[in-house]
């Protein structure tokens, strides 16, 4: 029997870590064929080069497609998600999978849904139905959940959510968070081991820090990030490990800054392009908060049982945890959040905590792999819109 081709596409290297172990799945399964797509972030010099450490891990690239270029303007973006339609139609062409696996929201997401879509293939969609208001990450992952065929959800209330879109409810699965499996496989660093791989020594206080631009605020991303430093100068104890941006509108006026704020005080700041899955878990396991606006601090900081201080409005409309602290992009408010974070009280609270994305305790990437192993493709492209019952349409 001819084995399943499934194809994943990975374009930054969170995205990556999380979809590390079902990539693992996959590829030791005798009845699938994994094929790997790489673009975006992995392809740049700038953010790292990471394709190179998804071959160390043991993984064949099959096609790299380019699309990041040099500016992070509104155009430059733009024009990259047309280069990346147009080498995701190659590479897909090339290689003839039966399924597209893709995660999440970016725009290089939305290039290969699209190329997918018009060649014809199913595409299965991870992390649909969540809601990210402050980013056009918000609209990306509604659109490529209309052009997906099968939906894997972190969470019931996402799997409802995908469903009042339109989709077929048996094609809808809530399989959990899938960046707890690294929770779950991996045996995380312990103090002195973080510290000699990052070559840094922690304190007795220390933040984890990551903050991307918010892309559809009218604020110049500089001003908020003035605000965060600002905020972190009011903890001058306080060690701090900052990871930086994506390829985003304005990252690069972020990564510039926290290079200038790490370079004052290096005995006590330290700055990463990328510090991959294990050395940003064991971070999260060893820091007491973790501060800024990314979907980590919301998704996989809690099953950590730690406090994330989040920014602003780039997460606003997430499932949270009460280990959230949401505040205002004020130094005012985030240091006012951060003292919360360390407080007695709050501490105290979190040793019962209950994340609604799951602890790590359940093997998500096997649940993923077995349905798309099993799943029927025969007349699945031809998508008929589910109506919601009359009586909860509003």
């Amino acid at each position: 029997m001819e084995k399943r081709k499934i194809c994943v596409v990975t374009g930054t290297r969170a995205e990556y870590g999380l979809l590390y172990w079902l990539m693992k799945e996959i590829q030791d399964d005798p009845d699938l064929e994994l094929q790997m797509v790489v673009t975006g972030m992995h392809l740049s010099p700038e953010f790292g080069l990471t394709y190179r450490t998804i071959v160390e891990d043991g993984f064949t690239i099959h096609e790299k497609v380019e699309m990041l270029l040099s500016s992070d303007t509104p155009v430059a973006i733009t024009t990259s998600i047309g280069l990346g339609t147009i080498g995701f139609a190659v590479a897909f062409d090339r290689l003839q999978p039966n399924i597209v696996v893709l995660l999440g929201d970016r725009y290089e997401i939305l290039a290969a849904a699209q190329a997918a879509l018009v060649a014809r293939i199913p595409i299965a969609h991870l992390h649909g139905g969540e809601t990210t208001e402050g980013a056009i990450d918000e609209a990306i992952r509604h659109a490529v959940t209309k052009m997906s065929h099968f939906h894997f959800v972190s969470t019931e209330e996402y799997r409802r959510r995908v469903i009042q879109l339109g989709e077929v409810p048996e094609r809808v699965y809530n399989v959990g968070a899938i960046g707890l499996d690294h929770i779950r496989q991996l045996t995380l660093l312990d103090r002195e081991e973080l510290e000699s791989s990052i070559g840094f020594t922690l304190g007795k206080v220390n933040f984890l820090i990551t903050y991307h631009p918010v892309t559809l605020s009218d604020r110049r991303p500089e001003e908020s990030m003035n605000e965060l430093l600002a905020a972190l100068d009011e903890f001058p104890d306080a060690h701090l490990i900052f990871t930086k941006p994506n390829s985003d509108t304005g990252g690069r006026i972020i990564s510039k800054m926290i290079d200038d704020y790490v370079s004052r005080d290096s005995s006590r700041r330290v700055a990463f392009t990328s510090l991959g899955q294990l050395r940003y878990l064991s971070a999260v396991k060893h820091v007491d908060v973790v501060i800024g606006n990314s979907s980590s601090g919301i998704i996989e900081v809690p099953a950590f049982r730690k406090p994330t201080v989040n920014l602003g409005d780039r997460q606003r409309g997430r499932v949270r945890a009460p280990s959230i602290i949401d505040c205002d992009e004020t130094r005012t408010d985030i240091v006012a959040a951060i003292n919360k974070a360390l407080s007695t009280p709050f501490q105290r609270e979190l040793s019962s905590l209950n994340s609604p994305y799951g602890n790590g305790s359940e093997y998500v990437s096997v649940k993923i792999k077995d349905l798309l192993k099993k799943a029927e493709l025969r007349n699945v492209l031809m998508k008929s819109f589910f109506d919601l019952p009359a009586k909860e349409v509003l």
